[in-house]
This record gives C-alpha cells, structure tokens and sequence, in this order.
C-alpha cells in the first residue's frame, strides 16, 4: 500500500471517528455546563462553555470537507472560490477563539488559585464576559485577510495563499499563536495553578475548585501531546521551504502532514471529555 492511500483511509476513518466524538463530547459539555448556574456564573467554565461551541463549528467545517475530500474526490476548495475563501476563513478565526479560550481558562485558573486577594478578585465573571467580547471581535477581524489574500491558484488548482508576505506572516502565526504559545502559556499557568493548590490547604479542601483545576491541568498535558509533533512538522517545513525536493520526500512528508494534523484534531475532540 502506499504512503497516499494509508494518509486517506486515516483522513477518512480517523476523521470520521474524531467528527463523531467532538461532536457529541463537545455538545455534551455545552448541556453539562449550561445546565448548572453556577457553571455557568464561573470564568473558567465560561471559557469552556465558548470554547466547547467554537470547537464544535471548528470540527464541522474543517473535518467534513477533509473527509469528504479523502473519500470522494469532492474538494469545493478546488472549484468554488467562494468556499476557498469562507473555509479558511473559518479555520482560522475559529482556532485562534479556541487556542485562546484556552489560554484564558489556564490564566483564570491560576488567578481563581492564589493566595493573593487582589490576583483572585480578577478572576470574576464581568470582566469575562468583557474579555470574551474582545477576543470574539480581534479573532474575527485577524481572520479578513485570508478572505483577501486567499484563492484558488492557477497552476495548481489548489486553495492557498497568492501574497507571499501573508503566507510568511501565517506561518509564523501558527508557530507563535496555534502551536508555541499556547503550550508555553498553559504549562506555565498550569504548574502555578497547580503549585497554588498544593500550597493552598483550604483549596486543597474545595472538590469542586481542586476538580476544575485538575481539569484544566490535564487539558496542559493534553495539549502537549496532541500539539506539539505539528509544531514541530511546521517548523520543519519553514526550514526546508527553500529546498527542492524528489517526489518520494514530498510523499514521506505529505504522510507526516496527515499524522500530525489528524492528532492535532484531538485537542478541539478530547480537551473538553477530561
């Protein structure tokens, strides 16, 4: 078998198997959280609550049309401009909320932890529902230029980006904002929320407080692990751009690119089951 049908028959089945969980799993969190007012009054949960429905659309618009494309040979990308255009438009403002949303849950955890009053008065709901607002309406604007700047190019019949100093500007965002830094952000945030609770006799006590925290302290490992090997495969890819390469390497690579996006889908499938 070759390296191409082994990358489309897990395109397909492990597609098929993450679309079906983060679905559900996501949709489950949603009707838990929402359920309870208290979760739902609750800064961390809140980023959760977003989080969980930003995931949702996120697995919906990217998994579908990759798993459509793998097992029919049906790619809009390729013959709808429009679609080029909305998809990765979509792709990319949807993953900064969630990566973000993230990010925050971790912060709002080590604020919520601390011996320090006036570090846990930071961590209330009206400054979150403050800060949701903001990052909904920066993470919508950053997404404009792919509408702009990507099309379906001429020579390749591909869905990519026609302004060099934009596709530069991309890479370097998903090193820095999908990939490096959040798992620099929640593994710091993650070890001093951890250290506060250990440190902390009366968090120590609260289930409820030490629960949520263990669960956002799994999610940092989570993130590690599902993250990290695209991290590294992108930047792999900035370094070598400049190389020619023979066909059997673009394949090798084209199998890697499948593995390690197929495991970066379990953050938006898995993070929110812990």
């Amino acid at each position: 078998m070759s390296l191409l049908y082994i990358s489309q028959q897990i395109t397909i089945y492990l597609g098929l198997f993450l679309l079906i969980t983060g679905v559900v799993g996501n949709g489950l969190l949603i009707l838990t959280f929402s359920a309870v007012r208290t979760y739902r009054k609750t800064p961390c949960t809140f980023y959760f609550l977003i989080r969980s429905a930003d995931n949702i659309a996120f697995i919906l618009i990217n998994l579908i049309s990759r798993i459509v494309s793998a097992g029919y040979g049906i790619d809009l990308t390729r013959t709808s401009v429009v679609w080029c255009k909305i998809r990765q438009y979509f792709v990319l403002t949807l993953g900064f909320i969630s990566f973000t949303c993230s990010c925050l849950a971790s912060i709002d955890q080590f604020l919520a932890t601390s011996r320090n009053a006036n570090l846990r008065r930071l961590s209330n709901i009206k400054w979150t529902y403050r800060i949701i607002v903001t990052v909904l309406i920066v993470c919508c604007l950053h997404g404009i230029p792919a509408i702009i700047f990507d099309d379906i190019l001429p020579n390749i019949q591909m869905c990519g980006i026609t302004n060099g100093n934009y596709s530069i500007y991309i890479t370097v965002y998903v090193l820095t904002f999908s990939c490096i830094g959040p798992i620099i952000i929640m593994v710091v945030f993650g070890y001093l929320t951890y250290h506060n609770i250990h440190s902390t006799r009366f968090l120590a006590e609260q289930q409820a407080d030490r629960q949520l925290a263990q669960m956002v302290l799994m999610e940092v490992v989570l993130v590690v692990i599902s993250i990290s090997p695209y991290s590294i495969n992108t930047l792999y890819n900035l370094i070598t751009s400049g190389i020619v390469k023979d066909t059997n390497r673009l394949l090798i690579e084209s199998f890697i690119f499948t593995i390690t996006s197929q495991l970066c889908y379990f953050y938006y499938v898995v993070c929110l089951l812990i």
